[in-house]
């Protein structure tokens, strides 16, 4: 049976044992005291989960060069492997929660057809120091990583981003990125809807929920529905692929559809069975992508 979006994020946040005594703090501290409660929730929902050391054990083989780079008050982790020093850049980005290894599939398929795959880790993800970050940094990470590939010579081939990175991914699109191609894998259609299940999950009024979301806007300087697939999809003139699972139960097939349908010329694959993380692996799907950016 596939879950809803709303049973999904139940069970993300659940996985953490700390839920239950956020979720019980936040409900008296909205009680007692609401600024605290807006402030509490905002640094939660910007707090990426599962912790990133779990992500930190995995080890990386020696033809892969690690390094990082400072970006506003935290890092970024990059992964590249100079096989094909030359060869055009495609940059790979991972989800919320996520990290680079999820990538690593995709990297080697593309890796063996001479381009030269570089994964992003993002603020608070992974090997990248930070401990909070958010859909608006996320677009200005690609924005930033681009611009010094760019500076030290490199061709970008392609931005492949899944879920929300893929959500930044368009909004860096519709802003001019250079980049050749883009590719979004899984992509949530809106960030404001998920607040809405944070708020669910924790039982946040929504008048905790709406005050949450204007301190995020204020601090980011972007509305949430700028993300959207209605604001930036007219605005995107790269060539784009959509893969999205009929049964993704964490961003919704139709989140995938409204990409498809707002950037003209976007091509939609359908999966069937994959879900949300299992296309990062899926053979059909990998030669999908790589015969895009070919």
């Amino acid at each position: 049976m596939t879950r809803t979006s709303l049973q999904a994020t139940t069970a993300f946040y659940n996985a953490s044992p700390l839920t239950r005594i956020f979720r019980w703090g936040l409900g008296a501290s909205q009680q007692l005291w609401p600024a605290l409660a807006v402030r509490a929730a905002y640094r939660l929902f910007g707090t990426p989960l599962p912790p990133k050391w779990i992500s930190r054990r995995r080890g990386w083989s020696p033809d892969w060069h690690i390094e990082q780079w400072p970006f506003e008050d935290a890092g970024l982790t990059l992964y590249s492997r100079p096989v094909a020093p030359h060869g055009p850049v495609v940059l790979l980005v991972h989800g919320w929660g996520g990290h680079a290894g999820q990538m690593l599939a995709l990297a080697e398929r593309l890796s063996a057809q001479g381009l030269r795959p570089v994964i992003v880790e993002m603020p608070a993800h992974g090997r990248s120091s930070g401990s909070v970050s958010n859909l608006p940094q996320f677009a200005r990470v690609l924005e930033y990583v681009t611009a010094r590939l760019l500076q030290q010579g490199h061709t970008l081939r392609a931005v492949v981003a899944h879920s929300l990175a893929a959500n930044a991914g368009a909004y860096a699109a519709s802003r001019g990125l250079a980049a050749g191609r883009l590719v979004l894998l899984a992509p949530p259609a809106s960030p404001l809807e998920y607040t809405r299940l944070f708020a669910h999950v924790f039982g946040l009024s929504e008048a905790t929920r709406a005050a949450m979301q204007r301190r995020i806007e204020a601090r980011e300087g972007i509305l949430m529905p700028q993300f959207e697939p209605a604001a930036v999809g007219p605005r995107i003139s790269l060539p784009t692929l959509v893969v999205h699972d009929r049964h993704d139960s964490i961003n919704r097939f139709a989140d995938g559809v409204a990409y498809s349908e707002s950037i003209a010329g976007a091509r939609l694959v359908a999966t069937e069975g994959l879900g949300h993380r299992k296309i990062l692996k899926d053979e059909e799907v990998l030669r999908e992508v790589a015969a895009f950016l070919a």
